[in-house]
């Protein structure tokens, strides 16, 4: 059955096909005036997407101030900040258990070891306990930098793909939106999709 109804949408392109190929090709042609009325909306420019993917390689957001898209720049820089700043915190934070461990083990006392009053040494941390704590904390600051460069690779990828999008032609002529309706017989509402093209 699915065969049958494959072949005979085949069929209804190819004779669709064939009847198109028939019409007259002077009705086909478009005249002076239609011609310079679309080229003259807003000239194609084939190089504003890789300008504003280069602009986005050398400064962070000037890809998307080179789109006019000013409202995005603060969250680039949100993002870069935040994950840099993730980097920068977690890096300090392996570097103080680091340092720590090393005290401990020239014998000296460390910021993790309290000394009261008696002059009895206690320790927050056990040496098990600082190895692994300078494990996670490079393992944290490894993973932001990986999403630090995910962020800068992205903002480059979005200024490109919004360059491009920018000069897609969007006009009132082709239209795709929900269908939704009632099916009488069955009793049932019927959802769809809907592509209108206005000649």
């Amino acid at each position: 059955m699915q065969n049958n109804k494959l072949l005979l949408l085949v069929v209804l392109l190819f004779f669709y096909a064939f009847a198109k190929a028939q019409e007259d090709p002077a009705s086909t042609l478009l005249d002076q005036e239609t011609v310079t009325a679309v080229s003259d909306n807003d000239p194609y420019e084939p190089l504003r997407p890789a300008k504003a993917a280069f602009y986005g390689a050398v400064l962070p957001g000037l890809g998307q101030l080179y789109n006019k898209d000013y409202w995005k720049l603060p969250l680039v820089y949100g993002a870069l900040g935040s994950s840099i700043y993730a980097v920068s915190y977690n890096s300090t934070q392996s570097e103080r258990f680091r340092t720590a461990f090393k005290e401990r083990l020239a014998g000296r006392i460390d910021e993790f070891t309290e000394v009261d009053e008696d002059g009895v040494a206690t320790e927050v941390f056990s040496d098990d306990a600082l190895l692994n704590g300078q494990e996670q904390f490079r393992k944290r600051r490894d993973l932001f930098i990986l999403v630090s460069a995910g962020v800068y690779i992205l903002q480059i990828v979005e200024a490109n793909v919004d360059a491009h999008l920018s000069q897609f032609d969007v006009d009132d002529e082709l239209t795709f939106g929900p269908a939704i309706y009632n099916d009488d017989m069955g009793q049932t509402m019927n959802y769809g999709l809907t592509i209108n093209y206005k000649f």
